[in-house]
């Protein structure tokens, strides 16, 4: 795994062995970028990384000038491991937190420019997750809600509203607000 640009440009990152996250490929994080950078000033957002994983996007952003990124990741290995690296490469606007993505959403009280989420793709539910995001009313005005899903999830994607672009076996879903 590798931040493809920013700051961190070509930073290697080895997550351990026994992590249950599969990261985000440098094929499709480039593709992503190039849509984000396109609509927005990154230095300027405020970022929601949801199912964080390794936390490859969210570092991407940091390393890219966001002004903030707060990951939300349950798993104890993956937490640790952006922990560490958030402390190694002294990115001092991420802010982590360790519990489950239904529970922060329900709870959280604060608003975001992005929320990017990647949710395990057999338990991803975009419904239920625009859902949540909008009866929370988590996103600023003008705010994407960037998804990333399997393929076969696009048909109902773009059902629900989004744009479709795919790289690869991923999916990315955005809707605008």
């Amino acid at each position: 795994m590798r931040i493809i640009s920013g700051k961190h440009k070509g930073r290697l990152l080895h997550p351990p062995a026994n992590m249950p996250a599969r990261p985000t490929t440098d094929f499709a994080k480039t593709g992503l970028f190039n849509i984000i950078n396109n609509r927005f000033n990154i230095d300027q957002l405020s970022i929601l990384d949801l199912y964080a994983g390794t936390g490859a996007i969210g570092l991407e952003f940091l390393s890219r000038g966001a002004e903030k990124v707060t990951f939300i990741e349950q798993d104890r290995v993956c937490s640790k491991f952006i922990q560490d690296t958030l402390t190694k490469l002294e990115m001092k606007s991420g802010t982590l937190i360790a519990t489950e993505v239904e529970k922060f959403l329900g709870s959280c009280n604060q608003k975001f420019d992005l929320i990017f989420a990647d949710p395990p793709y057999a338990k991803c539910d975009p419904g239920k997750l625009l859902t949540l995001i909008n009866n929370n009313n988590l996103l600023n005005d003008d705010g994407l809600l960037i998804i990333e899903h399997a393929k076969e999830l696009s048909t109902l994607t773009e059902e629900l509203g989004a744009e479709v672009r795919s790289y690869g076996g991923s999916s990315f879903s955005f809707f605008q607000y």
